[in-house]
């Protein structure tokens, strides 16, 4: 690996604008050390090491064939004492096992038996989510098919104390929490659900299972498509109505108990710290969700010990429990093991931690390429990286992406608003979401040993990389760049909310940004080189002087998280003032499409975009409000990683209904609707002139931190 490029084209960039000096350094002075550390890494990575780990894992199961490792179940217990004995067995240093709180959840079985249409005894093996529900041995139930679940699907139908088959496609219409809430407000016995598509699309043998947002008293399971069609064709020929035996065993305790496991690598600093990690829990086997990528974060670990690299840092190695899901309840109730841990269990992580390097399904070949996903202030310093990477297998020939920001999907979101930079190896557009992940298809038949061995080679050399800064890296310019571009200004104009000094403010930083990004740079290479000529004394003394630097970058980023790192209804990171532009924008073009008599208009391509009032279309007014509430009315210790980042709602359930209610009638008389529209409009510029606002005062926050910082 060449010298700290990141350095120099920085600097490089930075003095063609004139604006400051180029430090006095030879880059390529006495790279030999860390090449050599860095090929003694390589060479001690072990591939066969993780991929045996992984298979251990898929050991722990509480569904006797179809395997399931969820939170606070025995099967994770097992799986923590399992992890806890490998990190001591492989020389990890401060093996710990930490507890934090879950709602635990056990699923063992869910079978169905009916009579198909040729008269046979069918047994269909169900899958599982995270509801209280135990027949105490074979139970007969009536069961009826209801289309989607949805309250216009129900309307018709005798549903007391029956089950439901339901047809549902998760990404593109609905969570399975819809309609099971659907279900339980109408007296439903449960439902059972088939994914149509966007999900299990590997087989129609296959089952699904994913995190349930929703209360444990709203059963839910989930049956093939080949059973569901063979169920199906025999309602069919019975007039939609028939009995079945449902043998079940699923519990979800509140109040239960899940662990995280802790080794680490200890570094001459041991007051700061970089932490690997992956989770595993898991649904069915989860080879690649996620045992494979606990099996890379302790192939790593095992390569660093083998070739003796003695780091700068801690090295922390983190196993996560709880990630799939761990809360009853909350849309927000995955990622509870990794929350628990920095914000609870070791909150000294928030300061202590400099970097996250997270893993999630690393042995599969996604694409043509390999996608990194990163914290947008890492891209310039990641995209550095990678162009001086070497090739290190078959597997560098694909290349490698830089895609950020973060998603919500992991638990490297958790580590971002605790203020630690996060990293992951991406599946965000993957076909295997689509077709494997979630079902029991995802085995080590999946496994391309290649990538899996890239990704020890790639990011154990990031690891290293990390090692070497004395200051973390992070370019706030990229920050600053996707504010800006998220600033709608034809919006602001249309409801006269001024963006001037939003837009002034931002400018006014950037100048500030890049000249702490030479600084940064600057102390960065001198710690670097240091490093690399065995110069201790020199780097002891650039580290000690860089702690209050390196403290205020951390400072500066976690105010970031806290203050602008917000998320729409759907989990997706957004700026404070986007959810009212957004809503803003929707509400505008529905009024016009209303005073123009097109009630299709505003229906079909504006108001189901406001908030999550999509739901307002299929569901009843129960359901809108619970998951509205649970969202908006619970405290912060349910809501954990999602807790006051969604920073409004706009209730137009009854709007909706009512324009639904008219728009086949060609004489309709929309007085009422557009009232309710301008009443809304006014509200959401408010909201967006109060969201602005506390922008620009946290923008102004910003820049007195950075002003202080580079005095």
């Amino acid at each position: 690996m060449k010298n700290n490029t990141f350095i120099k084209k920085l600097l490089v960039s930075v003095t063609t604008l004139s604006l400051f000096p180029l430090p006095h350094f030879n880059a390529q002075e006495a790279t030999d050390t860390f090449d050599s550390i860095n090929q003694a890494y390589l060479d001690a990575v072990d591939p066969t090491y993780g991929y045996n780990i992984a298979l251990q894992l898929g050991e722990f199961g509480t569904h006797e064939t179809l395997g399931y490792r969820p939170a606070g179940s025995q099967a994770e217990h097992d799986a923590a004492e399992y992890l806890f004995n490998e990190m001591q067995a492989l020389g990890l240093s401060n093996v710990s096992k930490d507890v934090f709180p879950v709602d635990a959840w056990t699923f063992e079985k869910a079978d169905l038996t009916f009579t198909d249409i040729n008269g046979n005894e069918h047994q269909a093996m169900m899958g599982g989510y995270q509801i209280n529900f135990n027949t105490n041995g074979p139970k007969e139930f009536d069961i009826i098919y209801a289309g989607k679940g949805t309250e216009d699907d129900l309307a018709n139908l005798d549903i007391e104390g029956k089950f439901l088959l339901v047809d549902i496609n998760q990404r593109e219409e609905w969570w399975v929490t819809y309609p099971a809430l659907q279900a339980k407000y109408k007296g439903a016995a449960g439902i059972i659900v088939v994914q149509e598509a966007s999900f299990s699309e590997i087989s129609p043998d296959s089952l699904n299972a994913n995190d349930f947002c929703g209360p444990d008293d709203a059963p839910a399971f989930s049956m093939s498509q080949t059973d569901a069609n063979a169920l199906k064709d025999v309602l069919a020929a019975n007039d939609n109505q028939i009995s079945v035996t449902l043998d079940a065993v699923s519990t979800v305790e509140r109040d239960g108990e899940a662990y995280n496991i802790v080794g680490e690598i200890p570094g001459k600093n041991t007051d700061e710290s970089i932490i690997i990690s992956a989770h595993y829990d898991a649904y069915f086997e989860g080879f690649q969700d996620n045992s494979i990528a606990v099996g890379l974060m302790l192939g790593i670990a095992k390569a660093m010990l083998d070739s003796n690299y003695q780091p700068e840092k801690n090295i922390i190695f983190f196993a996560v429990a709880a990630e799939e899901w761990g809360a009853v309840d909350t849309r927000y109730d995955w990622s509870n093991g990794a929350y628990n841990q920095l914000f609870s269990v070791r909150p000294e992580w928030q300061d202590q931690a400099m970097y996250n390097i997270n893993f999630e399904m690393p042995a599969v070949d996604f694409f043509d390429y390999h996608q990194l996903l990163t914290v947008p202030e890492l891209t310039p310093f990641i995209q550095s990286f990678v162009d001086d990477l070497p090739e290190l297998n078959e597997a560098s020939a694909k290349g490698i992406e830089i895609v950020s920001p973060l998603t919500t999907w992991a638990d490297d979101w958790s580590f971002s608003i605790a203020g630690i930079p996060s990293v992951r190896n991406d599946f965000t557009d993957a076909d295997f979401g689509v077709t494997t992940y979630h079902t029991e298809f995802d085995n080590k038949d999946t496994y391309d040993e290649a990538i899996f061995e890239f990704n020890h080679m790639l990011y154990g050399l990031l690891a290293l990389e990390y090692d070497r800064t004395a200051v973390l890296p992070l370019d706030f310019n990229r920050t600053l760049d996707t504010l800006q571009e998220s600033i709608q200004s034809d919006v602001f104009a249309q409801v006269s909310v001024d963006d001037t000094a939003l837009q002034t403010t931002i400018d006014e930083i950037r100048p500030l940004v890049t000249e702490l990004n030479v600084l940064i740079a600057t102390k960065n290479q001198a710690y670097f080189e240091a490093l690399n000529n065995n110069q201790m004394e020199d780097a002891e003394a650039i580290y000690n002087e860089t702690r209050e630097l390196n403290r205020s970058m951390k400072d500066v980023y976690r105010y970031i998280q806290d203050n602008f790192a917000k998320l729409t209804w759907e989990d997706v990171q957004q700026f404070p003032h986007e959810l009212a532009t957004n809503n803003l924008d929707h509400l505008i073009q529905s009024q016009t499409a209303l005073e123009a008599n097109n009630p299709s208009l505003a229906l079909d391509e504006h108001l189901w975009l406001v908030d999550n009032n999509w739901y307002a279309y299929d569901f009843s007014r129960e359901v809108y409000d619970h998951v509205t509430n649970y969202v908006m009315d619970q405290p912060d210790e349910r809501l954990f990683w999602g807790a006051g980042r969604v920073v409004g709602h706009l209730n137009l359930y009854d709007l909706i209904n009512q324009l639904q209610a008219k728009v086949n009638n060609p004489d309709a008389d929309f007085t009422e609707e557009l009232v309710v529209l301008s009443d809304a409009i006014a509200n959401q510029t408010t909201l967006l002139d109060q969201l602005v606002t506390k922008e620009v005062t946290d923008l102004q926050t910003i820049q007195e931190k950075l002003q202080t910082l580079l005095n």
